[in-house]
């Protein structure tokens, strides 16, 4: 049965967007676990994160004008800085007694790697500085920035995305195609999993024989599939000298609707020349996901009790105890136990 995990996690890094979607001088606002959030990028290429409310008279920050330094409030013109400091409010005049140091809006840690932006979502602003160290971050890539990026928004809850991303039985049915699986493919698995800060792994090894789609990287390919909180997964492939990478974050914008964005990045020059093809079938994988939680809802109206089993469903139950170790460290001031153990997997896909 599964616990009752319906909350976000805080004090952690979330994935909020590819960097390509915020140009130098512009600003987009967001919901980001119920959150108004305007995200925006100076001039020098900095991005930064700030609530999207003006103190003043409520209006959204993100429906006003942004030069590269400041944000202006189209109401009154009330200009804010990076830090979410009020920088000055044009009504004045000389003489009025009124601090506007006093006026600020919520800004929140963020940072862009690897071509990523994540935001740091705190349940006490400031309360300390977040550890930059745990940022995801892709491995074997250096500074190469990523060949594709697709987002996606699925109208479920953020757990029925994350489960639905490290299931490992469903890919014969969800996306059944002659070039992946199908239901004659199904076969006996067994891999080595262990686990890794805020999270596990699927340790390195040479892909199922029914995975047909890996051996177009040509070679030997070897992958290791990374899951960490607060709803990442990342699958490392190595094939020879080069390297693909697929990095997947699942963030919530709300209780009943999260964002899939799906990040690839790769060394292999002959990708480069088909990624229209690549981009087609990754568009067709999510909205196969996505319209498999849209039936789901169907049933989840009813409040069913939903079952978890072995061994298939295991990274599902490491989940939702990673995510309640989590809220329990957090709540009670200590450091995050690992619940995950090395062991063998076995299920038939």
């Amino acid at each position: 049965m599964l616990d009752d995990t319906h909350f976000f996690l805080r004090n952690i890094w979330y994935y909020a967007m590819p960097g390509h979607k915020l140009r130098a001088g512009a600003m987009v606002g967001r919901t980001l676990l119920n959150e108004p959030i305007l995200f925006a990028r100076q001039k020098n290429g900095d991005v930064f994160a700030i609530r999207d409310i003006c103190p003043h008279r409520g209006i959204p920050l993100s429906s006003g004008r942004f030069d590269g330094e400041v944000v202006e409030c189209r109401y009154h013109g009330w200009l804010f800085d990076q830090k979410g400091c009020c920088a000055e409010i044009p009504s004045l005049v000389p003489g009025q007694d009124f601090d506007i140091a006093k006026v600020r809006v919520r800004s929140y840690p963020c940072r862009e790697l690897d071509g990523n932006i994540w935001i740091y979502m705190e349940d006490q602003p400031g309360a300390s500085e977040p550890p930059i160290q745990d940022i995801p971050r892709v491995p074997e890539i250096g500074q190469r920035g990523y060949q594709m990026a697709e987002t996606m928004n699925f109208p479920c809850y953020v757990d029925h995305a994350v489960i639905g991303l490290m299931d490992p039985a469903h890919g014969p049915f969800v996306h059944r195609s002659w070039y992946w699986r199908n239901r004659r493919s199904i076969h006996e698995k067994a891999k080595l999993f262990g686990p890794v800060p805020h999270g596990f792994q699927m340790r390195r090894h040479k892909p199922s024989k029914n995975s047909a789609a890996y051996k177009l990287l040509g070679g030997i390919p070897e992958t290791e599939i990374t899951f960490r909180l607060p709803g990442v997964r990342i699958e490392h492939i190595q094939t020879g000298r080069h390297t693909l990478v697929n990095l997947t974050a699942v963030t919530p914008i709300n209780e009943q609707e999260t964002e899939i964005n799906h990040i690839m990045y790769w060394t292999l020059p002959w990708l480069t020349l088909g990624r229209p093809i690549l981009r087609r079938f990754a568009k067709e994988f999510l909205a196969q996901d996505r319209d498999a939680v849209v039936e789901q809802k169907q049933g989840l109206k009813y409040d069913p009790s939903l079952m978890l089993i072995k061994d298939a469903d295991v990274q599902a139950r490491w989940y939702f105890q990673l995510k309640n170790e989590w809220a329990r460290s957090q709540a009670e001031g200590r450091a995050f136990v690992n619940p995950v153990k090395d062991i063998v997997l076995r299920w038939r896909s």
